[in-house]
């Protein structure tokens, strides 16, 4: 596999997109990369893109570790964040 300066470039493209996603409101909002990443590898292994259950098991085990890791620093940004305003209402309240 080549990893090239592009697919380097849009993987980190997908990790923004998927730390903006899961700093929102809701939480899940984080769950929608991350199902599309496995339906999408689980349609190449299905298609014979991907040819070895190990490789797939492998990749899809990776790709779903950095997508969690980057869900929940999204969501301990979104706390801190939210927490942070919430004290400067208290602060402004006294």
């Amino acid at each position: 596999m080549d990893f090239g300066f592009d697919r380097v470039l849009i993987a980190a493209g997908v990790l923004a997109v998927q730390f903006f996603f899961s700093t929102r409101n809701r939480a899940y909002w984080g769950a929608v990369i991350p199902v599309a990443y496995a339906a999408c590898l689980t349609w190449m292994f299905a298609n014979h893109r991907i040819e070895s259950a190990m490789q797939y098991v492998l990749v899809l085990l990776t790709g779903l570790l950095f997508l969690f890791g980057e869900w929940r620093s999204g969501r301990i940004y979104y706390h801190k964040k939210r927490n942070k305003e919430l004290n400067k209402m208290r602060a402004s309240d006294l």
